[in-house]
């Protein structure tokens, strides 16, 4: 007993496994399948029966019985540290088909929750994808959480519904609530929001943030690419920054203190990426030369590492300039010349024109092949504009967040871009008007479907492989982590999955059955942070 236990503290924290039994899916450029496993000190040191087979003494050894396994998942582009600073215990409802699957996942939530603190699901979920259409009653939140005030509030600016406790604080807060519990989209949801944000505390951020990155653990996302969030109002400091009030707000100088805390603690359960976001409105865009002068691309660790600018780099109106923005080609023109990676936000034909003739015109001065440029969820781009970025070595991030709420058309179209030879990998855009759960967006990809099943975007399906390698190995490049991401290889960092059931077999995994995916196992740096397996 006593060797045990000495044996066991020796080994607090290792980072070393070998794990048998599986179909493992490797992802490499001949898409080898092994049986077998081995990681040591966080990276994988054979696979198959290719590289180092010794193993150090505390080498946990895992029987995957069977199970299919792949690369962790990468997400090219969310919002993962809004997500774990929101006020609230965070309940996601990307899955939920009704109000009764709405009132099961708040009804589970709160058996982990303290009486009387809030349940909140806070984006990442439209109520269209109900069966009915509507936002649950405060009557139905009563029901489902009774000893809790609950909020559900939609994408960046509500609508929002709550619950009979709920409703008693935010009428005290001054916030208006209809009788059937129901606070109205704009500046009443946003009231509500930071009435709620103005009692949270920076333990409250922690904890939020490590619920964040459990969720994502739990659904198989392993690395998260973050593009930072819109300024708020009023804020000291900004130099005239454009400025916006909702969920995807954050203080730019204080919203990574939770990840960095946990960082330094050794909580971290998944990796994160940084992109820095900047909206200037002034010609000499200060913001971003400040954040470029005082800090350097690749800062970090494996774990939580700077890696690009986006998904703005200046002023650009919400949706879409008609115009080019008069700092544009000045702000790239510096991120080029600083040599930083850059993905800029555009959701129409009009954007997608305006950013490659900058990228174009920054080019002429400093070439960007090799700087990772990128346009990200271009739902609508056509086939000349790709034409354009490829012959430029940029890339495109497809996002489909169309999945949620979209109509026909939504888009992106993805067999065009795969079909184009272009650089292409995916992320979610998750989580304020998407859903961060990985298999959703993947089954988007595979069968052009909505959440409500209706085919959205039709002839622009991928396979499931090719799905699957634009959440894995094709999203390294993004962060010229190639060598270090997305595939399970000798000597690149250990982070896997195993999945609930074979997404390669359709016959045991129809179509619909891909949002059911799951991970059982998550393993990140060599630890098992996700463990489901049976």
């Amino acid at each position: 007993m006593v060797h045990a236990q000495v044996q066991e503290a020796r080994c607090a924290g290792s980072r070393d496994l070998h794990l048998t039994n599986g179909k493992i899916m490797t992802m490499d450029r001949q898409n080898t399948v092994v049986s077998e496993v081995i990681i040591q000190n966080g990276r994988f040191t054979a696979v198959g029966r290719n590289g180092e087979t010794r193993t150090s003494p505390c080498t946990r050894a895992i029987n995957l019985r069977g199970r299919t396994v792949t690369p962790g998942l990468i997400d090219n582009h969310n919002h993962i540290v809004l997500l774990g600073i929101r006020p609230g215990h965070d309940t996601r409802l990307e899955t939920a088909g009704s109000i009764k699957d709405v009132q099961t996942a708040i009804a589970a939530r709160a058996k982990s929750v303290p009486a009387g603190e809030f349940i909140t699901a806070m984006g990442g979920w439209n109520q269209v994808q109900f069966a009915e259409k509507r936002l649950p009653t405060s009557a139905e939140l009563d029901a489902a959480a009774p000893n809790h005030p609950v909020i559900v509030y939609q994408a960046f600016t509500g609508p929002a519904a709550v619950n009979t406790r709920a409703k008693a604080f935010f009428t005290s807060k001054g916030v208006a609530v209809n009788d059937t519990g129901t606070i109205a989209a704009n500046a009443p949801s946003v009231a509500a929001l930071n009435a709620l944000r103005a009692i949270q505390t920076f333990e409250d951020q922690k904890r939020g943030t490590v619920d964040a990155m459990a969720y994502a653990a739990s659904v198989g996302l392993t690395t998260n690419v973050d593009m930072g969030a819109f300024l708020p109002p009023g804020m000291a400091d900004i130099q005239d920054s454009f400025t916006f009030d909702g969920l995807a707000t954050a203080d730019p100088f204080r919203m990574y203190d939770a990840f960095q805390a946990l960082h330094q603690q050794g909580k971290m359960t998944t990796r994160l990426r940084i992109f820095f976001l900047s909206m200037d409105t002034r010609p000499d865009v200060p913001m971003l030369k400040q954040r470029m002068y005082n800090i350097f691309p690749g800062l970090g660790d494996d774990m939580l590492k700077v890696s690009g600018i986006g998904e703005f780099a200046s002023q650009w109106p919400l949706f879409g300039p008609a115009t080019m923005p008069a700092n544009y080609e000045t702000a790239l023109q510096l991120i080029a010349k600083q040599g930083w990676a850059f993905q800029q936000h555009s959701l129409s034909p009009v954007e997608d024109q305006l950013t490659a003739s900058t990228f174009e015109k920054v080019n002429a001065v400093t070439p960007i092949r090799d700087l990772r440029w990128s346009i990200a969820h271009a739902p609508r781009i056509d086939q000349a504009t790709l034409n354009r970025f490829k012959s430029l070595g940029a890339a495109i991030a497809v996002h489909p967040f169309g999945y949620l709420a979209g109509a026909a058309g939504a888009g992106p179209p993805l067999r065009m871009i795969l079909d184009s030879g272009i650089h292409a990998g995916a992320g979610s855009d998750s989580a304020q008007i998407s859903t961060l759960n990985p298999w959703l967006i993947i089954y988007y990809m595979v069968t052009g479907k909505n959440s409500s099943g209706v085919l959205i975007n039709d002839k622009q399906q991928v396979t499931r492989a090719e799905a699957l390698r634009l959440y894995t190995v094709e999203n390294g490049w993004f962060l010229r982590e190639e060598s270090q991401l997305g595939s399970i290889e000798v000597g690149k960092l250990g982070d896997l999955i195993a999945l609930s059931d074979d997404y390669f077999d359709s016959a045991k995994v129809p179509d619909e059955a891909i949002k059911k995916l799951k991970s059982v196992l998550t393993v990140v740096d060599g630890k098992v942070v996700y463990d489901d397996l049976r």
